[in-house]
């Protein structure tokens, strides 16, 4: 049993479980004492478990070494918390130093620069504690590595951990040449594992750590004053390969049995594929966004499977030539595409969460740790990417239902012909469709907005003319289908006001287009939109409007008051002589052999009766005229006095 216990593998790697620990436990937001009690818990959990405690009270047992075949993976990931819990409390001192020296209130006063001095040389020893650790680290993995119980991927990442914190110990002691070699060093290693990686996501982690040591790099070259201390890659080049093969040991022979082991680990493993903007890769340099971008990427083959089978089905079924068959399949193929379109959404999100979080994480620091080098695109850009991909999706997925409401409705609701006349009855429609259909335009439309505004989009100008040519299409879409709605409800005026607006819309839309007609492609292809579904659309508005206006003339005349809608109707050719003549419609009524309610002769009688007497009674109350007399005096004063009647 004992030799099969030496046998074993053991599987650690430093790099990872550093980069899990440090985001999960507060270094994400530089909280480093949340991080620092988080190691220190975890040793003591670690001891407890592996029975290496010093023993209980205050009597101090010192522990006798650990000896090789007893090494297992808990007692590397012990020291590797006790030197990251040192690191932790140097990083959390160094932050204090800098409070004290830049606090306005003492910053003058001999007790703040004597206190950080102190911050200072205690986080050194903490520094130079931590280096002890991993230096112990290291050796216990080269041993294991040497008896063949630990991989070369294991051995490199314990060997990059030893050397950014001796480097980091070397900067803070302000030896900057001795710093820049430990840095440099450890990032030619790790370009080393981010181009021999099993998997895209030991790819990122690599890629993460070499962000991160970047600028330090950068800081003591500047410090050096050495030319085009901005180019760390170039520094690197120069640096690393002098040195490498006396920091570590039997270096060559390492990388070579690391790339044996990862071509062997990369059979059957799922790798990253490689993701396009404008012709240009976008670089995915965290491992939490590649685990999330994996299962999108399983879920994009799994929808462009669907869109193969539908395809292959519609074939099938055309050749068959049954109508019942296409009918069903048509839904079928419709709810498997709706439900393969809920999947990459639902990935699609996480990773837009991911990306999200590490944003605000980078804004809420305002740190250069772990950014991406200058030139590349940063994380910003990337959760803008997967934004516009999210956006995109969501927008094909509601064109599809609304494909497929329309579909089902011509398909159920067909128009039929009567055997006594060619002509064919008018569609009746579900009431419920309208409303569906104007409600997902309503979700398109506001997927457009949020896309139009990505920094992305607004960055390409054909990409944003194509969006606001989509928005202005989908617009008119839903004033159509909007105008719809209110007819049934013969709410004509609210109709054709719609129908207006769509043809405005329209008419943006097609000016929109115009620009991009000089451009080679369309930048949008999820959402198709050429100059015939433009005209297309055109003609069915005008065919709408003027539907619109027919029915509404038949319904009131076209007259917009309600009340002259209730009251009765009248002929066409009446409407002019009747603003002059008082028409007996009852006469006509009985003249067209419609039958005529009369209202009683009693109660009509006396209203009769009271208008004439009414009338009469004003003629006998009516002052005569006088008329001019013949003896009145001559000029003018006679002449105004016969007009007024004066004598």
């Amino acid at each position: 049993m004992a030799q099969t216990s030496g046998d074993a593998k053991v599987s650690f790697q430093a790099l990872l479980l550093a980069n899990e620990q440090r985001n999960a436990y507060g270094l994400r937001y530089n909280d480093y004492e949340r991080y620092r009690n988080h190691c220190g818990n975890r040793t003591h959990r670690l001891r407890s478990s592996l029975k290496t405690t010093h023993g209980k009270g205050r009597e101090f047992k010192k522990l006798p070494p650990l000896k090789l075949d007893a090494v297992k993976d808990g007692h590397l990931q012990l020291i590797f918390f006790e030197a990251e819990r040192a690191w932790a409390y140097s990083q959390e001192l160094n932050l204090q130093a800098n409070q004290a020296t830049t606090d306005p209130k003492g910053a003058a006063t001999k007790g703040h620069d004597t206190t950080a001095s102190a911050l200072r040389r205690h986080a050194t020893s903490r520094l130079r504690r931590a280096v002890h650790w991993s230096t112990q680290l290291l050796s216990h993995c080269q041993t294991l590595y040497s008896s063949c119980r630990l991989s070369a991927d294991d051995l490199v990442q314990a060997t990059v951990y030893t050397l950014i914190i001796n480097g980091r110990l070397l900067r803070h002691r302000y030896e900057f040449d001795d710093a820049l070699v430990q840095l440099s060093v450890a990032r030619s290693l790790l370009d080393e594992l981010a181009s021999k990686a099993a998997t895209s996501r030991d790819q990122a982690l690599a890629t993460a750590f070499a962000d991160e040591i970047g600028p330090e790099i950068r800081h003591c070259a500047h410090e050096m004053r050495r030319p085009n201390s901005y180019d760390v890659d170039a520094i690197v080049a120069d640096v690393a390969p002098k040195h490498r093969n006396q920091l570590v040991e039997g270096c060559d022979k390492l990388l070579a049995s690391l790339g044996k082991e990862a071509e062997s680990a990369a059979h059957g493993r799922h790798k990253l594929e490689t993701l396009m903007w404008e012709d240009e890769p976008v670089p995915v340099r965290n491992p939490e966004l590649v685990d999330v971008l994996l299962r999108v990427q399983e879920a994009e083959k799994r929808l462009k499977e669907a869109g193969k089978l539908e395809a292959q089905q519609a074939q099938q079924e055309a050749a068959a030539g049954g109508k019942k068959q296409g009918r069903a399949g048509k839904g079928t193929r419709s709810k498997r595409g709706v439900a393969a379109y809920d999947a990459i959404l639902s990935t699609l999100s996480d990773a837009e969460e991911v990306a999200r979080k590490l944003v605000e994480a980078h804004q809420l620091t305002g740190s250069t740790s772990g950014a991406a080098p200058a030139g590349t695109r940063d994380i910003a850009f990337v959760h803008a990417f997967i934004v516009y991909q999210l956006l995109s999706y969501r927008i094909q997925r509601d064109l599809l239902l609304i494909s497929t409401l329309l579909h089902q409705s011509q398909a159920s609701h067909a128009p039929k012909t009567t055997g006594t006349s060619s002509k064919p009855r008018k569609e009746r429609v579900d009431a419920r469709l309208y409303p569906a259909v104007v409600k997902l335009l309503d979700t398109i439309i506001q997927s457009l907005d949020q896309m139009r505004t990505l920094t992305i989009v607004d960055e390409s100008p054909d990409l944003a003319s194509a969006v606001e040519a989509r928005q202005e299409f989908s617009k008119t879409r839903r004033c159509r289908y909007l105008a719809r709605c209110y007819a049934p409800l013969r709410k004509y005026a609210e109709a054709l006001t719609l129908t207006q607006h769509a043809s405005i819309h329209l008419r943006s839309a097609r000016s929109t287009l115009s620009i991009l007609a000089d451009s080679d492609s369309d930048p949008i292809t999820f959402y198709p939109l050429l100059e015939e579904d433009v005209d297309k659309l055109d003609q069915e508005v005008a065919e709408d409007s003027t539907e619109y206006k027919r029915d509404w003339f038949a319904y009131n005349g076209g007259s917009v008051d309600e009340e002259a809608r209730k009251t009765h109707k009248k002929p066409l050719f009446f409407d002019i002589a009747l603003n002059y003549v008082q028409l007996d419609m009852d006469r006509l009524q009985e003249r067209a052999g419609k039958v005529v309610e009369k209202a009683p002769q009693a109660a009509a009688a006396p209203v009769i009766e009271k208008k004439v007497t009414a009338r009469a009674m004003e003629e006998v109350e009516r002052a005569s005229t006088p008329e001019p007399s013949t003896t009145s005096k001559g000029g003018l004063g006679g002449l105004l006095g016969g007009w007024w009647g004066r004598k």
